[in-house]
């Protein structure tokens, strides 16, 4: 949304508008927080990354393409592994950040975060493969998963990863049985269910009760796994781990899962006589994809935790005197990679549909759509767009940005202004499709997937290739 949020709306045909998303003054301007450090328009009206324009992006790479700023992503890197991590180094034990490969992991961006000094966080073998790949270093990776299969853990702990987070009593046994097999001691996380829903959708909520991830407190569960990881020679318990959710915009939730990890933490330490070195309180930091979004900067993030776990672990100091604090973590991904990214594409066909007896919403469709984006139908997500191979000073109007696939809710952006000459061919920009946009894409109807196109210095580089029709059918077997 190219308009601050204020005033109601007043366009003509204003009926086709949700009352969150005013009538832009100017229908082409920017709003800086939607989009990477170096994105500008150029003297054309045409978007522009780090020097290169969309118009030149899409005629060398083609669309659709994911079209990632990479000293916008390393910027934010360095914005957590400096001032996030900084008042933990003055009054804590430290803080380590894991970035969240979940959100979009390739090669290049695995070898970007280990240059920046962040750990990693991978899901699956093919995760780790990729940090394998690049030399990432073994003890700087975290391993996350709540179903981890033998064949996931023996390469995590061959390849000597630094922490797996355990999230069943079935998986307890397995990573202790696979660590005698390989004659080691692994390095195990609990991860907590804390009882905590964090306002997001239901389906990004990990901190509630009734949900797959982690052992709950409820009942005494979390207590009884960090005892049977105690009880095994081949583990070596670091501490607990809890995660609330995503999309967060401030710290309360934050606050009562740490509490609530703390009071475990201490009866863990008073009652069975071991003090864990580290707690892990995950990620689900948000970022903006709309005017509404209002995201708290790496420093005020860690300034306002760093505050909540030095308040939360006072009780400790009272129980157990000359305790050391345990060493935090955190997990962010989306808050890193989300705004370095934009997704490109072409405008195919455009048409009036009839909303309702005073309303009337423009529909352009794109060359890409569920398939690249499937936020928007999976969590009814929101996001911004803006014409991007030209200028115009044309009125603007409700427009509804959709896919190819054969779905009716094949929808990449749910309500935007754009101008009313917006035409097939022309170029439109989707901002904020770092993270979970690459990760999440499919092959539905048969689509290949889009590059990712790293943009730095007026250059442009593939970091990962569009996939063709040959790719798909060498994947039959005839």
């Amino acid at each position: 949304m190219r308009a601050h949020e204020a005033g109601a709306l007043h366009a003509e045909g204003y009926g086709a508008a949700p009352q969150w998303l005013p009538y832009p003054d100017e229908v082409m301007a920017l709003l800086p927080q939607l989009w990477s450090d170096g994105v500008t328009r150029d003297g054309d009206g045409a978007l522009a990354v780090a020097g290169v324009s969309a118009t030149e992006l899409a005629r060398d790479f083609g669309t659709p393409a994911y079209v990632m700023d990479e000293d916008d992503f390393r910027r934010r890197a360095r914005a957590f592994r400096d001032e996030f991590t900084a008042p933990f180094e003055r009054t804590l034990a430290g803080a380590d950040v894991y970035y969240a490969g979940k959100a979009f992991l390739c090669s290049a961006v695995a070898a970007w975060v280990m240059q920046e000094g962040l750990c990693l966080d991978v899901c699956s073998l093919g995760e780790l493969s990729v940090a394998m790949r690049v030399g990432f270093p073994g003890n700087k990776i975290g391993m996350h998963g709540n179903n981890k299969s033998a064949e996931e853990i023996r390469a995590g702990l061959t390849y000597g990863v630094g922490r797996i987070v355990v999230d069943s009593f079935h998986e307890i046994e397995r990573v202790a049985a696979i660590a005698a097999e390989l004659d080691v001691v692994a390095p195990v996380m609990v991860r907590v269910t804390v009882g905590v829903e964090a306002h997001t959708h239901e389906f990004i909520a990990t901190a509630h009760e009734d949900q797959k991830f982690g052992f709950s407190l409820a009942g005494g569960q979390a207590e009884a796994a960090v005892l049977a990881v105690l009880a095994q020679d081949r583990l070596h318990l670091l501490g607990l781990h809890s995660h609330i959710g995503s999309q967060i915009f401030d710290v309360s939730g934050f606050e009562i899962a740490a509490r609530r990890l703390v009071e475990l933490h201490v009866k863990v330490a008073t009652e069975h006589g071991y003090l864990m070195p580290e707690m892990d309180l995950g990620g689900g930091y948000g970022m903006s994809y709309t005017s509404q979004h209002t995201p708290m900067t790496p420093a005020e993030l860690g300034d306002q935790l760093a505050g909540v776990v030095r308040r939360e672990l006072k009780p400790l100091a009272d129980a157990v005197p000359g305790a050391r604090v345990p060493r935090i973590s955190i997990e962010p991904g989306r808050s890193i990679v989300g705004p370095s990214t934009f997704t490109l594409y072409t405008v195919g066909t455009v048409k009036d549909v009839q909303v309702n007896d005073r309303a009337q919403r423009l529909y352009v469709a794109v060359d890409g759509g569920m398939s690249d984006n499937v936020r928007t139908a999976l969590y009814d997500a929101d996001y911004s767009c803006t014409l991007a191979n030209r200028a115009s000073d044309a009125a603007p109007r409700v427009a509804r940005v959709v896919g190819k696939h054969c779905e009716s809710g094949d929808i990449v952006v749910m309500d935007e202004y754009l101008p009313a000459d917006i035409t097939p061919g022309d170029l439109v920009a989707v901002p904020g499709t770092g993270a979970y946009c690459r990760a999440l894409s499919s092959q539905y109807n048969h689509t290949p997937r889009p590059p990712v196109i790293a943009v730095k210095d007026g250059q442009a580089r593939v970091i990962v290739r569009r996939e063709t029709v040959e790719d798909l059918l060498a994947l039959d077997v005839w």
